[in-house]
């Protein structure tokens, strides 16, 4: 076989298997999801977590977000656990007798930790009854817990002038302990003294 031949035999096989190339990782992409894959299972690894802490709501929209993207496989337990979620979400919902009982609520989530859920009792709390002063205390005692001293002290303030035995205390209460050196603080907190 001569060179000129074998060179365009060589150039033949070139061109096809391009193609086919192209083909097979298109085929390989959608398999796998491409890119998005890794992200995919992140969250559904992040929904699956939401609804072992009990967070039946956010779970949901995660659930909702993944299918739009998620391979058949996928979106076939991602429907199983959507219509858990709503079973659970409506089994779940939490309801309180007074204001004062869900403002306990907050408390013994901000007391565990659980910050975020926390933030959402209480903004539940304002919404629902915004000159509420233990809803403002319990805001301000948030953002100090979680180095928010601006908005601790716009909450404390507002608390303070909604109901002025407040002050004392916030005088005595350990969770503001990281504020005691800001001089607003204690002018908020001293505002007699000189």
């Amino acid at each position: 076989m001569g060179t000129k031949i074998f060179m365009a035999r060589m150039h033949e096989a070139r061109e096809t298997a391009a193609p086919r190339r192209a083909r097979t990782a298109a085929v390989k992409a959608r398999s796998t999801g491409g890119d998005a894959q890794p992200r995919l299972l992140q969250e559904y690894q992040n929904a699956l977590q939401l609804m072992q802490d009990n967070k039946f709501e956010k779970a949901r929209a995660l659930f909702e977000k993944i299918l739009r993207d998620a391979s058949p496989e996928l979106v076939e337990r991602v429907r199983v656990y959507q219509s858990v979620c709503d079973r659970r979400s409506a089994h779940f919902s939490l309801s309180f007798a007074t204001p004062e009982e869900h403002y306990d609520y907050a408390v013994s989530l901000l007391n565990a930790g659980s910050f975020e859920d926390a933030r959402d009792q209480f903004d539940s709390i304002l919404a629902a009854s915004p000159d509420s002063d233990f809803g403002h205390y319990g805001v301000a005692l948030l953002n100090s817990m979680t180095g928010q001293n601006e908005e601790a002290l716009e909450h404390l303030a507002r608390a303070i002038q909604l109901n002025p035995s407040l002050r004392i205390q916030a005088r005595t209460d350990p969770d503001f302990i990281d504020m005691v050196d800001d001089p607003r603080f204690t002018e908020l907190l001293y505002p007699e003294v000189p």
